[in-house]
């Protein structure tokens, strides 16, 4: 037994032994090639001075080039910077994909130490920094992680200093995927503590107010800007007609005219009335309209591939981009990953689809903007398969050729330029066609004053990102968002009132008005905060992260629900990721409120009545999961005898007044 067990300790002693060498010579070998890498660039560039104009020496030929002055008009500086680019460089310039920082700002290019397994993923799941910026000559990428405010702006500055030792100083475009809500899905929205906390985009259309939807982009470009973030890969203008998309939360509901409103106010606060150097520019997303899935499936996934239109309502889709997305202007589109089954000449994803792309986006709408695709489309990842829907028997050759056939400029979530260059070399695509939109891409870099100055101040980013009055803006939007559902003369609150709590992230802030008490029997009401349910997955990567399937409580969820609020008078405090059921829970309860990202604070301001409830729901809730399951994918409410149709919410008013009225009091 002993000698078994010291064989056994002597193997593992190797092993461990092995991966520790193993270790130090995988980090050897990417410092070694970072090194290598960055000592192929050039010098950094200096600021010269000709006839009396100062201009930075992108290129290091110590002339005034023609992009580099900011005296000519923007098409000049763009049709001279891609006369002097190589294939190579456009091709590079046509990807965008996920790149990370170091927790002090720095690129990642070997391994470091980290608790977060984000770092790991960016690390050994995606190129070096150097790999993408020297080698493939890359120069936009997005951004994943929600570190301080001066630490975002300083990888800005670090990466940016890396780019313009390029041979023609390309600036690099930082994008990023919504940052101002608590929700963390890195397919979808990033947690970022520093930036000022808002409600979901389900909460903004929830206010009806787009004078603060406008204020909400205005401040969330501020912070962006601040750090150096020049894309906003949002808003959302997809319409949440099907009730169990995963992604219902991103979008401003499921009536168009609403989210063409939203969606036009909130374009307008990032981008401004045009495009500028103050500007963050938006990539609406998803044309021509995603969210009829069917069976509200996700199309990040294959089971979610299809979108459908039982009630022949694709036109409907389109009005969130007719009616807000381009008169605001918006500065580049994003097309879904589904296929729009039997609405084009063939069944292929929108990225693909000619129809979709050119004769729609382009012709018919005239979008001269950038068009890129969603992520990981072509190549797929080392997290997972191409979501090349529709297209999967063609490789990526002749994938990424289909794409650019289409119609779109840049490619999402990949990193394979040789691909372009492949497809021109051989005299599959013109390279006049990359030029279109290379020009399209340089296009917006230019606008945005990134070729002129795209540094951003570390110390300031610090004073901007987070302060009192963009969080107090916030906070006014969380309040204003929430719905009033139903009360049975209970809310407000009376000061004092003994409240026993569950669900909540920090109870203690009751007590500012009230009293938490820690048993139900010592309660005069008890308040509990729930969430959307959903099934569990987690077959794919990211699947955990997308909440789909029912939108009913399990027997087990309500019991466990229904068992306390029976015990006093309740409150039910429900956060609407998507269109919940709730009618028994409704039944039961004497007030029952939906949120979208109040916060335990705000809440408590409003269940005393220093702050009133005004939001209106953004879609409507079903009685029942039968009625779900026979409503059509592409239609807005139209769910049977619906338990809360779209656009209610009371007032302490009103919900007063429709009590007395029941009671046959005047």
């Amino acid at each position: 037994m002993k000698k078994a067990l010291k064989i056994t300790g002597i193997i593992v002693g190797i092993l461990i032994v092995l991966l520790v060498v193993s270790g130090l010579v995988g980090y050897s070998r990417m410092a070694s090639k970072a090194k290598k890498n960055y000592a192929a660039l050039g010098e950094e560039v200096q600021v010269l001075e000709e006839s009396g104009f100062r201009f930075r020496d992108l290129n290091k030929n110590g002339k005034l080039d023609k992009y580099e002055d900011s005296r000519l008009s923007i098409q000049e500086r763009v049709d001279n910077l891609v006369e002097l680019m190589t294939l190579e460089e456009k091709a590079g310039s046509m990807f965008i994909t996920m790149i990370g920082m170091t927790p002090d700002g720095g690129p990642i290019d070997k391994p470091f130490y980290s608790k977060n397994k984000m770092d790991y993923m960016l690390t050994f799941m995606m190129p070096s920094n150097s790999e993408m910026l020297v080698n493939r000559k890359m120069n936009s990428f997005n951004i994943l992680q929600g570190h301080p405010a001066n630490i975002l702006a300083r990888y800005n500055n670090n990466i940016q200093g890396i780019a313009e030792r390029t041979r023609l100083g390309i600036p690099v475009t930082i994008a990023s995927d919504p940052r101002h809500g608590a929700q963390h899905n890195p397919g979808a929205a990033l947690s970022t503590p520093a930036f000022s906390q808002w409600p979901t985009s389900l909460g903004l259309a929830a206010t009806r107010d787009t004078v603060l939807v406008r204020e909400f982009g205005d401040i969330a470009r501020q912070e962006y800007l601040a750090t150096g973030i020049r894309l906003a890969l949002h808003p959302m203008a997809d319409l949440a007609t099907e009730p169990r998309w995963g992604r219902s939360n991103g979008t401003f509901g499921e009536d168009a005219e609403l989210s063409a409103m939203i969606t036009k106010a909130y374009v307008l606060g990032f981008q401004g009335d045009s495009l500028g150097t103050s500007s963050v520019a938006c990539m609406t997303k998803h044309f021509s309209g995603g969210g009829p899935q069917e069976d509200g499936e996700d199309a990040h996934f294959p089971y979610g591939k299809n979108q459908v239109y039982p009630g022949n309502n694709f036109d409907y889709h389109l009005i969130p981009f007719e009616k807000g997305a381009f008169p605001a202007r918006t500065a580049q589109i994003m097309p879904y990953y589904g296929i729009p089954i039997d609405q084009t000449d063939e069944n292929v994803a929108f990225a693909f689809n000619k129809t979709i792309i050119t004769k729609l986006l382009r012709e018919k709408y005239g979008f001269d903007g950038v068009i890129c695709t969603d992520w990981n489309i072509i190549s797929g990842s080392k997290v997972g398969d191409a979501r090349a829907w529709g297209v999967e028997d063609l490789t990526p050759l002749e994938r990424t050729k289909k794409v650019i056939d289409a119609g779109c400029d840049q490619f999402g979530g990949e990193n394979s330029p040789e691909l372009i260059i492949e497809l021109v070399e051989s005299g599959q695509l013109e390279e006049s066609r990359i030029d279109e939109s290379v020009k399209r891409i340089m296009k917006d870099k230019f606008r945005l004053g990134l070729f002129d100055d795209p540094y951003v101040d570390e110390l300031e980013a610090l004073e901007i990102a987070g302060n009192d009055e963009f969080r107090s803006k916030g906070r006014e939007a969380m309040a204003k968002s929430t719905v009033l559902l139903k009360n049975n003369d209970l809310l407000p609150l009376k000061m004092g009132t003994k409240i026993y709590a569950e669900g909540m992230m920090i109870p203690e802030s009751l007590n500012g008005f009230g009293q938490l008490v820690a048993d139900p029997k010592d309660a005069d009401v008890i308040l509990t905060r729930i969430k959307t349910p959903f099934d569990v997955r987690d077959d794919y990567f990211l699947e955990s992260y997308f909440h789909q399937g029912r939108l009913y409580y399990s027997e087990e969820e309500k019991k466990k629900i229904l068992g306390l609020i029976a015990q006093k008078p309740s409150i039910v405090v429900v956060n609407l990721e998507r269109a919940a059921i709730l009618t028994e829970i409704a039944q039961e309860s004497e007030a029952l409120l939906a949120e979208f990202g109040t916060s335990d604070e705000v809440l408590t301001d409003l269940l005393f009545g220093v702050k009133v409830p005004e939001g209106k729901l953004p879609f409507e809730l079903p009685s029942s999961w039968e009625a779900v399951k026979n409503q059509k994918e592409d239609v807005p409410y139209d769910s049977k005898d619906p338990l809360y149709e779209f656009g209610h919410g009371l007032t302490y008013t009103e919900s007063i007044e429709n009590a007395l009225t029941m009671t046959g009091q005047e």
